[in-house]
């Protein structure tokens, strides 16, 4: 369930906010047209925004230097006191759902 999939029966939380009346006009008519009270849009609306930033956070920025660091690490032998694990060497042998064909 994402956030912006809540009922309204089980909202505690109470948030305030000031807009323009420009912005006010914009937001009252999006709702119309989405067939939803204004709440709801901009509850809706305000965490899709949300889930998306947090869900950029994804993206790292590293130097090449440190690309090769970890390219370096991943090619280096398993050492000899971990155990091997099967699992991991069963997925990496799989073709990848998007290469399918």
């Amino acid at each position: 369930m994402t956030a912006a999939a809540s009922s309204p029966s089980a909202r505690t939380a109470r948030l305030g906010l000031r807009a323009t009346l420009e912005q006010e006009a914009v937001l009252r008519r999006a709702a119309e047209v989405a067939h939803k009270s204004l709440t709801d849009f901009i509850l809706d609306s305000a965490c899709l925004a949300a889930e998306q930033t947090l869900l950029d956070q994804r993206l790292f920025l590293v130097s090449g230097q440190q690309v090769q660091a970890l390219m370096d690490l991943l090619e280096q032998p398993l050492p000899p006191e971990q155990p091997d694990n099967a699992g991991l060497r069963d997925l990496f042998s799989r073709q990848p759902p998007w290469a399918a064909t």
